[in-house]
Order: structure tokens, then sequence, then C-alpha cells
């Protein structure tokens, strides 16, 4: 039989936030693989699966979560953890990788898939959905995400700030990941596209650190990487007038 790589979603670091179907492809795997970086300190993942598997079912593997610059440095690191995961899979038939947010949206599970494919012939790749960071802000922050015709964009800020500022002049709800080191940058394009009075933003949610403020309380400082903003549009039409 196949050997069998599946990406579990976990959510953003409340571990009450993980689907029964997350909860239960972690126990049925024979390993869970949460992605660490050289540092060696522990991730949201691993702390999430800890409260759901014991601690010898874990396994961590050292992933270039924070490189960006070096791209041959990144690219190494990748394969040394893609060799890894592959005499994981041929010692055992299921093994589990545990992602915050969901293995399809910008989820390390994407790179490390694609080089399993090519490491392991035959092995089959499945993804179990997890709530997302964004979903979980809107919840806590009583923010909507869309109503009616909106449409909904989603920018990692990696991508520089003027994508952010060209999603803000467009319509519907735009969420920005991964802005916290260029929180004064957001707070401008905020300002500058009339964004700032109903925008929200928040980081480490659903841990004792947890952060949800007013997008107009930003000034600039910087702020924990992780951190995600809602910036819903103009909604002035009453009840149901987006429809």
């Amino acid at each position: 039989m196949s050997s069998r790589l599946v990406g579990v979603g976990v959510g953003p670091g409340d571990p009450e936030l993980v689907t029964v179907k997350g909860v239960n492809a972690l126990r049925a795997a024979d390993v869970v693989v949460v992605p660490v970086m050289d540092t060696g300190e522990r991730g949201r993942a691993e702390a999430t699966v800890a409260h759901y598997v014991p601690a010898e079912k874990i396994v961590r593997v050292v992933f270039a979560l924070n490189e960006r610059t070096d791209r041959a440095r990144r690219e190494a690191a990748w394969d040394a953890a893609g060799r890894r995961v592959a005499e994981l899979l041929e010692a055992h038939a299921c093994v589990a990788f545990a992602t915050i947010g969901d293995p399809n949206v910008y989820s390390t599970f994407t790179y490390l898939a694609q080089t399993l494919v090519e490491l392991v012939p035959g092995v089959v790749v499945e993804t179990v959905p997890g709530i997302t960071a964004m979903q979980d802000l809107a919840a806590r922050s009583g923010a909507v995400l869309t109503e009616g015709t909106e449409p909904l964009t989603l920018v990692p800020v990696t991508a520089g700030a003027a994508v952010l500022k060209e999603a803000l002049a467009g319509p519907g709800t735009v969420v920005a990941y991964k802005f916290g080191r260029q929180a004064a940058e957001v707070a401008e394009a905020l300002k500058e596209t009339g964004r700032l009075a109903d925008a929200v933003w928040g980081s480490a949610l659903g841990l004792p650190e947890e952060s949800v403020r007013p997008a107009a309380e930003l000034d600039g400082s910087p702020l924990p990487y992780l951190s995600t903003l809602i910036a819903p549009p103009r909604r002035d039409g009453g009840r149901g007038g987006k429809l």
C-alpha cells in the first residue's frame, strides 16, 4: 500500500479550534510532524497538537520558516526537511503534518507536499481543512468578513505594502496576513484609502498574550509577525444593503 501524507490544519493557536476531523486525523496517524525553526522553540502547531496526541508521537522537523532572502539556504532547508519526512513515510503508513491555520492557505505544507511527491513515488497526499486566523479574528472582534455580493481579498503583506494599498482601493473586505513588521506602512495605507475607522487587527489569537484592537490604535510600532488585519468596506445601505 502507498504511504499517506496528511496535512492537518490546527487553527490559529486556540486548541479548541481544531476540528473534530482534524483531531481524528492527528490521532489516526502513526506520527505527527510539527515544523520548528532552527532556533528550536516550540511553535503554535506543536503546542496545539500536544493537546491531542502523546509527546512520543510528535516528531519535530526543522523548516526555514523565517528565511526569505537567502534562497539557497531556504532550498537546502526544504530539501533536508523533505528527506526527514520521506524517512518517516518509509517507516510508517500514515504521517500527519500539523500546520497552523489551513494547509491550503499560505501553508508550509504546500512546499513539503511538492517535495515529497518527488522523493516518495506513489505517496498519497491528503489535507484536512483548518480554521483560519481571519475567521478567528472576525469572531473575536465582531467584524463581518463579507455580506451579499462583496468580494473578499486576502493579502500577505510580505508581498509589499503597495499590494495591500491596491487591494484596499478596491471593493469588499481586505484581510492582511503577516503585516506586523510593516505596521506603519499598513496604518498609512488604511488612512489613505479611508479604511481605518472600521478596521481591526489581532495577534496571538486564542493564546494568553492575545491582542485584538481597532486599527485606529496603530501607532507605527512593530507588531508580532503573525498579526492579522480585517478592513471591511463601508456598509451604509442598511440590512441586506449589499445583496
